[in-house]
C-alpha cells in the first residue's frame, strides 16, 4: 500500500514537472526561434556546403551564414561553432528544410534518442519504469538540452546501446555504436578506456576503429588550415571562465593544479573500472560516465544528461533504499544547478566514485548485477528486493566471460 502511494506520488510529481518543462521549452522557442545551439549547427552545415569544410571554423563565414538565416546573432565567445565536423555533417540534410522545420525535426530525433536511452537503460518494469522517462522530461538538464538542440542525448543513446549490446555478448557492435562520441567527445571520453581495462577488449578495439575512421575523415576534410583553425578555437574555449565554472577548475583556482586533479580523477575512474572488471557492464559504464564528468575540463549544464544515464545504470548495478536515495539526491543536485552551481553535483560525483570503490576493493557481493545469485542469500538486500526490480535477466552475459 505504501509502495503504491509512493509510486503514485512520484508519477504525479514527475508528470507536473514534465508538463511545466515542456511549456518552458515551447515558450523559449516562441520568444526567439534562434536562441539555441542548433542555430550554429545549421549555419555550420550551410557554411560547409557553400564554402567547403576546410572553412568550417572561419568566424567571418560563420557570421555570414548566421546573417543569411536571419538569426540576428553576433559571433561572440560563447556564440560560435566549435563542435567537431561530424555534428555539422549530421545536420547537413536538414539544411534542405527551412530553419524552423529543421529545428523541430532535429528535436524529434533528440526525443527519440531520449526514449531509446530510457528503454535500454532504465531499471524496473511497468508504471515504475515509465516514471523514469516522465521524470527525465521534467528534469531541467534534459529539457534545457532539448531546448538548445544539444547532441548529448545522441551520445547517451549510444552509451545505453553499448550497455545493452554488452549484456547480450555482442561486444563488437557495442564498441561500434560508441562512434556517436564524435558528436561531443567529452561526455563519455572514458567509456572506451574502461572497456579496455575491464577486459572487454573487442568492444574497445571496435570503438577505437570506428572513432579513428571518423577522426581521420574529419582531418582529411578539414585539411591543414581547417585543423589549425579548429585547434585554435578549442584552445580559446578552454580559457573562457564560463567553460571552467562547472568543472573542478571552477573550484580549484589554479588551472594547472585543476588539470592535475582532473587527471587523478580520471585515473581513479579507470582504476575502479579495473576493480569491477569481473562484474556486469552497468557498474563499469556508470563509473566511466560519473568519473568522466568529474574529470572533464569542459562541462555545461545540459551535459548533465549523461549523469542521468549514469544514475539509471547505477540503479541497475546496485540495490537498496540507500541507492535510490543517493540517485534522487544527485537528481536534485543537478536540478538546482542554476541556483547552487556545480559544487553539490561535483561532490556527488566524487562520492559516487568513493562508494563504487568499496566493491572494487572488496571483490565480493554488493553492487553489480552479476551478483544476483549471491544477493539471493544476502539479508542486506532482502528487505529492498520488492522495491526495485533491477534487471529482467537473472544472469547477464558478459562479453569477455557550449559549444560542443
Amino acid at each position: 500500500m505504501k509502495r503504491n502511494l509512493a509510486v503514485t506520488g512520484a508519477a504525479a510529481a514527475a508528470g507536473v514537472s514534465a508538463v511545466y518543462s515542456l511549456w518552458l521549452w515551447v515558450s523559449s522557442y516562441l520568444g526567439d526561434n534562434f536562441h539555441n545551439d542548433f542555430t550554429f549547427y545549421y549555419a555550420a552545415a550551410r557554411l560547409g556546403l557553400a564554402h567547403g569544410w576546410s572553412h568550417l571554423y572561419d568566424l567571418r563565414l560563420q557570421q555570414e551564414q548566421l546573417d543569411a538565416i536571419g538569426s540576428h546573432i553576433t559571433i561572440a565567445q560563447l556564440a560560435r561553432y566549435v563542435s567537431p565536423p561530424p555534428l555539422a555533417w549530421l545536420v547537413t540534410p536538414l539544411t534542405l528544410l527551412p530553419y524552423q522545420v529543421a529545428y523541430w525535426l532535429w528535436s524529434a530525433l533528440l526525443v527519440g534518442a531520449l526514449v531509446l536511452a530510457w528503454h535500454l537503460a532504465a531499471p524496473g518494469s511497468g508504471r515504475a519504469r515509465v516514471i523514469f522517462l516522465v521524470a527525465a522530461i521534467g528534469w531541467l538538464p534534459i529539457i534545457y538540452g532539448l531546448q538548445l538542440g544539444q547532441p548529448a542525448l545522441f551520445v547517451a543513446a549510444g552509451v545505453a546501446a553499448c550497455y545493452a549490446l554488452l549484456k547480450r555478448g555482442r561486444d563488437v557492435e557495442a564498441g561500434a555504436v560508441l562512434g556517436v562520441l564524435v558528436l561531443k567527445p567529452q561526455l563519455a571520453l572514458l567509456v572506451p578506456v574502461v572497456l579496455l581495462v575491464s577486459g572487454r577488449w573487442r568492444a574497445f578495439a571496435s570503438s577505437v576503429v570506428v572513432l579513428a575512421v571518423i577522426t581521420a575523415a574529419s582531418v582529411a576534410v578539414l585539411g591543414p588550415s581547417g585543423v589549425t583553425d579548429y585547434v585554435d578555437r578549442l584552445n580559446f574555449a578552454t580559457t573562457i571562465a564560463e567553460n571552467q565554472a562547472q568543472t573542478l577548475a571552477g573550484w580549484i583556482h589554479n588551472l594547472q593544479a585543476a588539470r592535475i586533479v582532473q587527471g587523478l580523477v580520471a585515473a581513479w575512474t579507470v582504476g575502479l573500472a579495473y576493480g569491477l572488471r569481473r562484474r556486469g557492464p552497468a557498474g563499469v559504464l556508470a563509473v566511466a560516465l560519473i568519473g568522466g564528468l568529474a574529470a572533464s575540463p569542459y562541462v555545461h549544464y545540459d551535459d548533465l544528461a549523461m549523469l542521468g544515464l549514469a544514475c539509471l545504470l547505477f540503479l541497475r548495478a546496485a540495490r537498496g533504499r540507500w541507492v535510490i536515495a543517493y540517485a534522487i539526491a544527485l537528481f536534485i543536485a543537478a536540478e538546482g544547478f542554476p541556483v547552487w552551481q556545480a559544487g553539490p553535483v561535483l561532490a556527488g560525483e566524487l562520492l559516487a566514485l568513493a562508494l563504487f570503490s568499496i566493491p572494487a576493493l572488496k571483490h565480493h557481493h554488493g553492487y553489480t548485477e552479476q551478483d544476483d545469485a549471491e544477493r539471493e542469500h544476502d539479508p542486506c538486500f532482502e528487505g529492498d528486493r520488492q522495491h526495485l526490480a533491477v534487471d529482467g535477466q537473472a544472469q547477464p552475459v558478459d562479453g569477455r566471460a557550449r559549444e560542443t
